[in-house]
C-alpha cells in the first residue's frame, strides 16, 4: 500500500522548510508569492491532504484548544462549545472536549492530558483542581463562575448573583411569596443561590433553601419529593427557583409524582435556557446567561491571548429571563 505523502515530503518537494508550508496551509499572508506557488504545486503534485496537526507541529502551535467541562449531562455546554467553535474558527483552531469527571478512575488530569496532547490554550468551563490550575504553561480562559482561579488566566461570564435575582423577582413579581430555591454544591450555584437570598431578602420574603448532593435531574428530583411536596406538617410552596435546568426538570418530575401540576400547583424557574428548557414538554421558565454569547467571548479571548500575548479584561455578560409555560400567578386555595 502506498504511502501517504506527509508535510515533509511537501517541504522537500517544494525546496522550502516546514514551517514555511504550515505557512501557506494556514493563508499566512507572511510568504512570498513565488514560495507559496511552490507550496502548492507541491501540494498538487503529491495529492498531500493537509493536516492540521502536521501544519501546527511544523511551526510553533498545534492549532488546537482543550475545553475542560464539569459533565456531559448538563446541555448549557453544548450552545457555549458552539459558540466557542464560531469564536476560533477563523484561526483554524481545532476543538477538543474532556469531561473532569470521564477519567476519574484512572487518575487522569484533563489539563494534564491537554497538556500532553500540546493545546495552544484551554477553555476552563469547568472545575479542576488548584494544583492542576497553578500548572497551567498556555493561555486559559475560564469560562463561567468557577471557584478555581489560576494565574494569567481570563474570566468570561455571566452576572449569576443577578440571574439568581432575576429568576426570583419574577416569580415574586407573579404574586408568589412562598418560594424554595433548590441549589447544589459548586461556585455557580452558590452565586444564584446568593441573588436568591438577596432578593428575597429585599422583599420582605422568608427564603427556604434545600441543597441537593448534585447538579443533576435525579438528585433534585430525590430532594424534592422527599423535602418539598411528600405529605408533611410543611406548607406546600407555590413556586420553586432550581439552580440550572436538569434540576428544575427533576423539581417538575417531583411535582407530578406527588400528584400536582406545574403551574397550575407550583410555578418552576430553571437557569442557563439551555435546550432543554425549549423542549414543548417541559416549556421551563429559564434564566438565561447567553451561552453561545459567552463561547464566543471565551473564544475571542483565547486568541487574543495565544496570538497577541495579551491579557484581556474580564468580561461579564448580564443575563435575561425567558418565561415560557412553566410559570403563572399562584391559585386561589
Amino acid at each position: 500500500m502506498k504511502k501517504a505523502p506527509t508535510i515533509y515530503d511537501v517541504a522537500e518537494r517544494a525546496g522550502v522548510s516546514k514551517s514555511l508550508v504550515s505557512l501557506v496551509l494556514r493563508g499566512s499572508p507572511r510568504v512570498s508569492e513565488e514560495k507559496r506557488e511552490a507550496v502548492l504545486a507541491a501540494v498538487t503534485a503529491l495529492d498531500y491532504t493537509p493536516s492540521r496537526l502536521a501544519a501546527g507541529l511544523a511551526g510553533s502551535r498545534t492549532r488546537s484548544v482543550g475545553v475542560v467541562i464539569d459533565e456531559f449531562e448538563n446541555l448549557w455546554f453544548a450552545p457555549a462549545l458552539e459558540g466557542l467553535r464560531a469564536a476560533l474558527a477563523e484561526g483554524g483552531y481545532s476543538l477538543s472536549v474532556a469531561d473532569t469527571a470521564l477519567n476519574q478512575h484512572l487518575g487522569l488530569d484533563p489539563v494534564e492530558v491537554f497538556r500532553s496532547l500540546r493545546v495552544d490554550g484551554l477553555v476552563l468551563a469547568g472545575e479542576v483542581s488548584d494544583e492542576a490550575a497553578g500548572r497551567l504553561t498556555v493561555p486559559a480562559v475560564i469560562l463561567g463562575t468557577r471557584a478555581l482561579r489560576a494565574p494569567r488566566a481570563a474570566i468570561v461570564s455571566s452576572d449569576e448573583v443577578a440571574g439568581g435575582r432575576i429568576a426570583t423577582a419574577h416569580l415574586a413579581d407573579l404574586g408568589h411569596r412562598d418560594i424554595v430555591c433548590v441549589s447544589a454544591p459548586g461556585a455557580s450555584a452558590e452565586a444564584r443561590e446568593a441573588g436568591y437570598l438577596a432578593e428575597m431578602g429585599e422583599r420582605g420574603l422568608t427564603p427556604r433553601v434545600l441543597r441537593a448532593e448534585r447538579t443533576s435531574e435525579a438528585a433534585a428530583r430525590t430532594v424534592a419529593a422527599h423535602e418539598i411536596f411528600a405529605e408533611s406538617g410543611r406548607d406546600r410552596p407555590t413556586a420553586v427557583f432550581a439552580v440550572n435546568d436538569p434540576m428544575a426538570v427533576g423539581v417538575i418530575g417531583a411535582v407530578r409524582e406527588c400528584g400536582f401540576a406545574v403551574p397550575r400547583d407550583v410555578s418552576v424557574v430553571g437557569y442557563d435556557d439551555s435546550p432543554l428548557a425549549a423542549y414543548e414538554l417541559v416549556s421551563l421558565t429559564s434564566v438565561s446567561g447567553d451561552p453561545r454569547e459567552l463561547g464566543e467571548a471565551a473564544g475571542r479571548a483565547l486568541v487574543t491571548m495565544i496570538e497577541d500575548s495579551a491579557d484581556p479584561e474580564p468580561a461579564r455578560l448580564t443575563p435575561r429571563l425567558v418565561v415560557r409555560a412553566s410559570t403563572d400567578r399562584p391559585q386561589p386555595a
